[in-house]
């Protein structure tokens, strides 16, 4: 079978096509069609393939093997007819911007820096691109700066198939060794890299470029980008999350960092407030507890966090021999934690398990765990 003519090399913006089906086998939970030629782009540097529509018949996914392009389509197709095909062109397009967004920005970075781009991933909802050299927070934001005068410029993204003698006195970005005709997507004083993408014709039709996250990889970084729609789209979530952020805090929107600024302080007042009011109130439950037998068990709904332990060492220091504390209720079960000054009381941890199914441990001095009973079977025990 020849190789698969590709429409996407002589004109990126092909939307719609007519090819003869070549063949059409059953694969997996669908079918592969090969046709004689496709505009439909296969998953490949880093890109994933397009999805589409061959007549109603819908493309999942599209990928080349040896040349030949196949379709993995849901319903089968007759061999020899001729169909219509039909790019999910949103998709595409939106591929296309991050894809030539990612060129400028690593044009622009390999021109400053030196590095190299080693890793590209164009997922459903973001791009990364992993440089091996450090970026800092204030060169992330002047290569967006750069990046953009770039997409406002216009410039003609040029496709080109050099011959032998002219690529070596190229200078061109390239992740792998390239057998054959190479293909060059040029931005004129920005990049130059193999690549066999398709590409948007002028860089305004990127839109914007947005780097929205950096972090440290491998010795380098990864920055996550987004152009374009996507650039849109994000901006259009985080106006919505900003004007109800504003609205509950009846802040502007340029004055709702520091509103929650000063949210964050008085939270934190707040808290050291309440941890104050809830050691008083352990203090005054403590002095309310009975000290009648061996063993003092303490049954509370509401004691949060280190609540228990702090009730038990209030309980020991005024004498008790052994003290079990449980926080909780009999729907939800227990937090407990026991404790003694002269006793052992692993023992009972023992008993709980053994009747209650508790799990929990610790030393000869205190053990804590958690369980499911209620509170009469536990005193009973006890």
């Amino acid at each position: 079978m020849e190789d698969t003519v590709k429409l996407f090399y002589e004109d990126s913006f092909v939307k719609e096509f007519e090819a003869a089906v070549l063949s059409c086998v059953p694969e997996k939970d669908g079918y592969k069609a090969v046709l004689d030629r496709t505009a439909f782009f296969p998953e490949g540097g880093g890109q994933y393939g397009d999805i589409g529509w061959l007549n109603e018949t819908e493309v999942m996914d599209t990928q080349e093997k040896e040349g030949i392009i196949y379709h993995y389509i849901r319903t089968p197709l007759e061999v020899g007819i001729t169909v219509h095909g039909r790019l999910d062109w949103e998709t595409r397009f939106e591929r296309m911007q991050q894809h030539s967004g990612e060129h400028i920005v690593s044009g622009i970075i390999h021109r400053r820096f030196g590095y190299n781009n080693v890793g590209f991933h164009l997922g459903a909802d973001y791009c990364t691109m992993d440089f091996n050299g450090p970026i800092t927070r204030e060169e992330l934001k002047e290569i967006e700066e750069e990046a953009n005068r770039a997409v406002f410029s216009d410039l003609p993204v040029y496709v080109l198939y050099p011959d032998k003698e002219t690529l070596a006195g190229m200078e061109y970005r390239s992740k792998i060794e390239i057998e054959g005709q190479v293909r060059i997507i040029e931005v004129p004083g920005v990049d130059v890299c193999a690549c066999c993408a398709p590409h948007v014709l002028t860089t305004g039709q990127i839109g914007l470029i947005k780097l929205v996250d950096m972090i440290n990889y491998k010795g380098g970084e990864r920055i996550t980008m987004l152009s374009g729609f996507r650039a849109l789209a994000d901006y259009q979530r985080k106006q919505e999350s900003t004007k109800r952020i504003g609205a509950s805090l009846c802040e502007k929107e340029t004055g709702i960092a520091d509103a929650v600024e000063r949210l964050k302080e008085d939270h934190v007042m707040q808290k050291g407030q309440i941890a104050t009011l809830r050691r008083q109130i352990i203090q005054y439950q403590a002095k309310e507890i009975e000290i009648t037998s061996d063993i003092v068990s303490v049954f509370e709904k509401e004691l949060p966090g280190d609540g228990p332990r702090e009730l038990m060492n209030l309980v020991l220091e005024r004498g008790a021999k052994i003290c079990a504390v449980f926080a909780g209720d009999d729907e939800g079960g227990y937090r407990y934690v026991i404790g003694s000054r002269s006793e052992d009381v692993r023992p009972l941890n023992q008993k709980l398990k053994e009747n209650f199914g508790a799990r929990g441990g610790g030393k000869p001095e205190m053990v804590q765990g958690s369980l499911t009973g209620t509170s009469e079977e536990i005193k009973a025990l006890l």
